[in-house]
């Protein structure tokens, strides 16, 4: 019984074979072929895409932002595969070039790019570049490009859209509103971490330094500053004691603080729309703020001694 069901066995395996199609086998191979060749490809994408990052990430322990030329833009810029997003600033910054504003822009470029260097949050998904039109002519030309500085985001996927380029004649290049502008396209956020600015500080001690040996000199001959009926003639010889009178000097007087005021108000605003470097800004601001401070307390304290009884002060009683 099985001597017999084994021959069965073989003549319906050979009635199988006959079966198939005389071209199948040259289509199963090619098939086989296809499908190595893919893994194959996908594999060298794989190595690529490694090789390039490794590349990025080790340009990034030496520089923040890494110089391109043509060749490295389109290399690790324009040439898939990517999957990291790239902040490329095109500017000038060759002196023959005389861009003021590239250098300044190109600052806050810095901060914000070793802001994201040194933060805990960073990785291999975003990367900071730079290419200098001396450098790489031949990309401005690709993109159509004849203006700098002007700031691109290439996103891992697909092309720039026109939101990828920053409005920098509205926004302006603060690092502030450079990472505000990467965090809503890319979703990567960075804090921004100035380096300390002691400028003001020294302005200061400066100052009081001054003051202080201009004192010591005087020392022997201080007098004056105790002298209350000096003082009192000062600040009331042309100030009438009185709401129902003014001097004429007291006029001159009021005009000049309203105008110290309004010194101040139009330094403050300065500080705050100007594009100009961040540190004068500060020291902008810090001006304005006590040309207004000083000179409102001054004229509130002339207001509340013409009108005795009135209630508020500030500084300056």
């Amino acid at each position: 019984m099985g001597a017999r069901a084994a021959p069965s066995r073989r003549r319906q395996a050979g009635r199988r074979l006959r079966y198939l199609p005389t071209g199948s086998f040259p289509f199963l191979l090619l098939l086989l072929l296809l499908c190595i060749q893919l893994g194959g490809g996908q594999k060298k994408k794989e190595n690529l895409l490694a090789e390039k990052v490794e590349q990025l990430m080790e340009w990034s322990s030496r520089r923040s932002i890494f110089r391109m030329n043509g060749d490295k833009f389109r290399k690790f810029v324009k040439a898939p595969p990517r999957n990291y997003s790239m902040i490329v600033m095109f500017t000038a910054l060759q002196p023959q070039r005389q861009c003021s504003v590239c250098r300044q822009a190109n600052e806050e470029y810095q901060i914000l790019a070793n802001s994201w260097r040194y933060s805990s949050a960073f990785c291999n998904k975003l990367f900071f570049g730079m290419v200098d039109y001396d450098e790489g002519t031949d990309v401005f030309q690709q993109l159509n490009m004849n203006s700098a500085p002007t700031f691109m985001h290439f996103p891992s996927k697909g092309r720039p859209k026109r939101a990828d380029t920053f409005d920098l004649q509205r926004i302006g290049f603060a690092a502030e509103q450079l990472a505000k502008w990467i965090a809503d396209r890319t979703d990567v956020h960075i804090r921004v971490f100035r380096p300390p600015n002691y400028s003001g500080t020294i302005a200061l001690a400066l100052l009081v330094s001054l003051v202080g040996g201009l004192l010591y000199l005087r020392r022997n001959n201080l007098e004056f500053i105790y002298n209350k009926t000096g003082w009192a003639m000062v600040s009331l010889s042309y100030i009438h004691g009185s709401s129902q009178a003014q001097f004429v000097a007291e006029s001159h007087i009021i005009l000049v603080l309203n105008a110290a005021i309004t010194m101040g108000m139009v330094l403050l605003n300065e500080a705050a729309t100007s594009k100009g470097d961040v540190g004068k800004r500060r020291i902008i601001c810090l001006v304005g703020l006590g040309l207004v401070v000083f000179f409102f307390s001054f004229l509130l304290s002339i207001f509340r001694s013409k009108y005795h009884g009135y209630p508020y002060s500030f500084l300056i009683k």
